[in-house]
Order: structure tokens, then C-alpha cells, then sequence
């Protein structure tokens, strides 16, 4: 969550790098640490998927949030980054907010669906938060968006196809792949604040602000549905935050000091992850129509992502 998940996915919604610490840094090591942010996230669903199917989805992420506020403010306080601004909170509760529905709904869906299929699915977060830019930015929408749309669409219905023809296309497993495009839809919503919010922030300013506000917002239904963890699946849910949050921070540290389109292409390497990961703990097998599927949407990204840039101050007066 996909993080999901990582914010990569920014080289599609502005321009430069630069953050706002404005330092330069060797391109290889923005790469190496962006690389380092993808895997540890990719650890982290798998983590998270062994607790959702162990103690399902609300209490997996109430705890591993709460467990991930106190790593958040560590990690605030070592990065200095002081009081945030007004601005700067507004968007960490956007942001906060978005994500809370977003984890919910991929979390529950990557129960229902083996892991490599669900992170092809998320690729299509891209493309939906160019055409969300366009409708919420009054954004022209050119034929280079609109031919990687239809692409994209066609990679997600390749996916599709093989989900059926595996025998898969029971009434849990389509929920879950339903629950996952949802969760990419509000994903693209995510990447449209993410872009502004690492230009107003620091990556430990975001790191605990974001946790903060997804764990008070999972809160408010903690007198229904919370059940304290046994001792057994606290290591689990502390090993996930401490994978969320490092993540979080690398990849907030990365794209605030590369270049954006540079580091792209490590966000792709989420599905080489999730395809061992799923094998490797939970037995699944990657079908060549996941792979072919996955292979379309990440070409018909790279291919909308040569647009032009969606303009900054656009995105600073829509937040």
C-alpha cells in the first residue's frame, strides 16, 4: 500500500526533484535508496497480508498504524524538521485521510488475491491520477493520455482474463480484485497530494503526520471492531511498521533529491517482489497472463508519463 505503497509515481505529477531541502546528491544513490524504499514496502505487504488473513484488515492496520505513530515521531525528530506549516497540515490530513480508505480497501483485497496479480492492478494509479488531474486541475487531457488509458484498461483486462481462466473467479476473489482497482482509484487521488506534500514537508514530517492521522481516523470505529493482538502477532505488526515507515521515509527522501523520471522505473520492480514474496510465503504462482497484463499497464505508464508535466502551481492552488 501499493504501499501501498510507494509514492513513485511522482515523475507523473510535476517536475524536478529538489524537495525542500534543495541539496544535490549523486543520482546513483537516489536510485539505490528509492530501490531500498520499493522493497521494503513490498516486504511490508507481505507481512501484511499474513496479519490480515491472521486478525483481518481493521485490526491488522489499527495496530500496525499505532505501533507505526510512535516510529513516525522518531523519525520526525531525528529529520529536524520542526513545526509544520498550515499548509503542510492540510495536506498531511488530506492525504492521511485518502490513504486510511485506500489501505483498507488494497489490504483486503491483497487477502483475497495473490499478491503479483493485486500489484499489477495498482500500476494503473498512474493513468487514473492523470485523468483525475484533468478533471480536478482542468488539465488537458492529450491523445498520448487517452492511447495509454485504453492500453492500460487492456493490460488490467489481460490480468482479468487470466483470473478467470485460473479458475479464480469466485465471488471472494472478484470482490478482492474489485476492492484493489478501488483501492488504485484512491491511490491516484494519493499521488495527486504527494507531489505537493514532499515540496511543503520533510520525509520525517510526513512519516509521522500521515501515520498519525491514519490511525486516529481507523479510531473512530475502535469501540466495534477492535480486539487487542496476542502476544504471538505483535512481533508481526511491529516489523510492519517499522517496514512502512522506513519506506516511507526513504522514498520521501529520494524523490526530494532526484530526479523524478530517473527514479521511476524502481517502482516497477514492486511486481518482481510480490511475485517472489507470493511464492515464496504463500505458495502462489505467477500465470503468464499476470505477467503480460502487468508487462502492458507499465508500458502504457511509461508512455503517458512523456506528456507534459502537470503544472506545480496548478497543483499548489488546487491544494
Amino acid at each position: 500500500m501499493p504501499v501501498k505503497r510507494g509514492d513513485g509515481y511522482w515523475h507523473l505529477l510535476g517536475g524536478g526533484a529538489g524537495g525542500v531541502t534543495g541539496r544535490s546528491v549523486s543520482p546513483a544513490l537516489a536510485l539505490a535508496v528509492a530501490a531500498l524504499g520499493i522493497g521494503l514496502f513490498s516486504v511490508m505487504d507481505a507481512v501484511m497480508k499474513s496479519l490480515v488473513l491472521g486478525i483481518g484488515v481493521y485490526n491488522a492496520l489499527l495496530w500496525r498504524q499505532m505501533a507505526s505513530v510512535g516510529l513516525g515521531a522518531v523519525a520526525w525528530k531525528l529529520g529536524r524538521s520542526g513545526r509544520p506549516s498550515g499548509r503542510a497540515l492540510k495536506l498531511h490530513c488530506a492525504r492521511g485521510l485518502v490513504t486510511a480508505a485506500m489501505a483498507l480497501l488494497f489490504f483486503w483485497g491483497l487477502a483475497r488475491v495473490p499478491m503479483a496479480q493485486a500489484i499489477s492492478l495498482t500500476y494503473i494509479s498512474p493513468i487514473l491520477a492523470l485523468l483525475l488531474a484533468a478533471v480536478t486541475l482542468g488539465e488537458r487531457v492529450g491523445r498520448r493520455v487517452v492511447v495509454a488509458s485504453i492500453l492500460a484498461l487492456g493490460g488490467v483486462g489481460i490480468v482479468m482474463i487470466g483470473h478467470g481462466r485460473e479458475g479464480a473467479a469466485g465471488a471472494a476473489s472478484l470482490t478482492g480484485v474489485a476492492a484493489v482497482l478501488g483501492s488504485a482509484l484512491l491511490y491516484a487521488v494519493n499521488l495527486v497530494i504527494a507531489r505537493v506534500q514532499a515540496q511543503a514537508a520533510r520525509p520525517g514530517e510526513i512519516a509521522f503526520f500521515q501515520a498519525l492521522v491514519v490511525t486516529a481516523t481507523l479510531a473512530l470505529a475502535a469501540p466495534w471492531l477492535a480486539v487487542v493482538p496476542d502476544a504471538a502477532t505483535w512481533p508481526q505488526l511491529l516489523l510492519a511498521a517499522g517496514l512502512a515507515t522506513a519506506s516511507l521515509w526513504l522514498l520521501g527522501w529520494a524523490y526530494a533529491h532526484g530526479d523524478t523520471g530517473f527514479l521511476a522505473t524502481t517502482e516497477y520492480s514492486s511486481f518482481v517482489y510480490a511475485a517472489g514474496l507470493g511464492y515464496l510465503v504463500f505458495g502462489e504462482r505467477v500465470s503468464a497472463f499476470t505477467a503480460c497484463g502487468a508487462g502492458v499497464i507499465v508500458v502504457a505508464c511509461l508512455y503517458a508519463a512523456r506528456r507534459r508535466d502537470i503544472a506545480q502551481t496548478s497543483m499548489e492552488a488546487a491544494a
